[in-house]
């Protein structure tokens, strides 16, 4: 079942369940979208560390908001495009992503495919200031929890670490001895957020050991997340 928004163009969040697709949830409602549904695109053989899926349909049921995977095949260029032109045939006129700024000096991945399929692309958070990103989303107590970093410059303990502004502070200081930004827009951590705006109840990531591939550090949850 999909919400309907009435008065409001149909829209849908690319949805990875971290703090950056939260925040874009919030601000794309401030100004006036209607939201009806949250999208994952899920590349073959991906096995989501730092975005559980199991988390994100948790926080749909908090969100009570539908959500859905997209499965993409190679090419990729093409697969997303006939992803986001069905959602276009389907009445969603607006796509909505948090992402901040260019990854590695690339343009927006979703952008360029949406223009082929004739869907709009709003990103409420482009070009915005990190620290004032991360402070509205304080203001309005999104709270997001590190599922994943790169080692180096983190370390393990910042595994299952609440990002706040004690953390903000942390990151800042990490920042001074090399480049890193500090939203992680380059991949530099990944977050996953359980409570907020909109949510219902708030989400328990379970149990969880610490995995490693390469210098990705991440939690290995041993069970589905659940709903407090």
């Amino acid at each position: 079942m999909k919400h309907h928004s009435r008065g409001k163009s149909r829209s849908a969040v690319l949805w990875t369940g971290g703090k950056d697709s939260a925040l874009a949830l919030c601000e794309a409602r401030r100004i006036g979208l209607g939201i009806c549904e949250l999208v994952t695109f899920v590349p073959e053989r991906v096995d989501f560390k730092a975005h559980p899926l199991h988390l994100i349909r948790a926080q749909s049921e908090s969100l009570g908001i539908p959500h859905r995977n997209i499965r993409i095949r190679p090419p990729f260029a093409r697969s997303y495009a006939t992803a986001l032109r069905q959602l276009r045939k389907e009445g969603i006129s607006t796509v909505v992503t948090g992402d901040i700024a260019p990854v590695d000096r690339f343009p927006s991945w979703i952008v360029e495919r949406a223009r082929s399929a004739g869907i709009h692309v709003k990103r409420p958070l482009w070009g915005r200031s990190r620290s004032a990103l991360l402070e509205r989303m304080f203001r309005l107590r999104i709270r997001s929890v590190v599922t994943a970093v790169r080692c180096p410059p983190f370390t393990a303990d910042w595994l299952g670490r609440y990002l706040d502004r004690g953390a903000l502070e942390d990151l800042k200081a990490l920042a001074t001895s090399r480049p890193l930004d500090l939203c992680g827009e380059q991949g530099e951590y990944h977050t996953m957020t359980l409570d907020g705006p909109g949510f219902r109840n708030v989400v328990s990531l379970g149990k969880s050991t610490t995995g490693r591939i390469g210098n990705l550090l991440y939690l290995r949850f041993s069970r589905s997340g659940r709903l407090l």
